[in-house]
């Protein structure tokens, strides 16, 4: 899940794409259309949060890809976190990244973010998404 700060308040989406790019400095990217209703805050923001959801927030990230959707309206719990990002409640983790670059790539960008805040300290078991379906680890 990504969230950036906008004008007209908190912007997300579902992301199927995240990638780790560079350990040092700690570097990821996701890609983002740029006719999506999150584009125009993520294209103006300095930093953007990364987030990890665990398997039982599988509605959160439906809500979160569903076009038109109030998105951190209830039930979604979030707080203002480190650099105005907004930070979602009840993570597996979550990371803020410093924007260092938004590069072309078709109809969409790929952003480029610098890790400089985050916690990994939530529990339970990734939620995973393959093939157009949502799943989980097994045991």
């Amino acid at each position: 899940m990504i969230t950036a700060g906008g004008d007209a308040g908190p912007v997300g989406f579902t992301a199927t794409s995240l990638s780790s790019v560079s350990a040092d400095p700690p570097l990821l990217s996701f890609g983002v259309g740029t006719g999506s209703s999150s584009w125009p805050a993520i294209a103006a923001s300095d930093h953007v949060g990364v987030h990890i959801l665990g398997e039982h927030q599988q509605e959160l990230a439906a809500t979160f890809a569903r076009s038109g959707a109030d998105r951190f309206a209830a039930p979604t719990r979030w707080h203002e976190g480190p650099e105005g990002v907004p930070v979602l409640d009840g993570v597996l983790a979550w990371l803020v990244g410093r924007v260092v670059a938004r590069v072309p790539a078709g109809d969409h960008r790929i952003v480029i973010a610098e890790v400089v805040h985050g916690d990994p300290t939530g529990t339970g078991r990734p939620l995973l998404y393959h093939q157009g379906r949502f799943g989980r680890l097994r045991d």
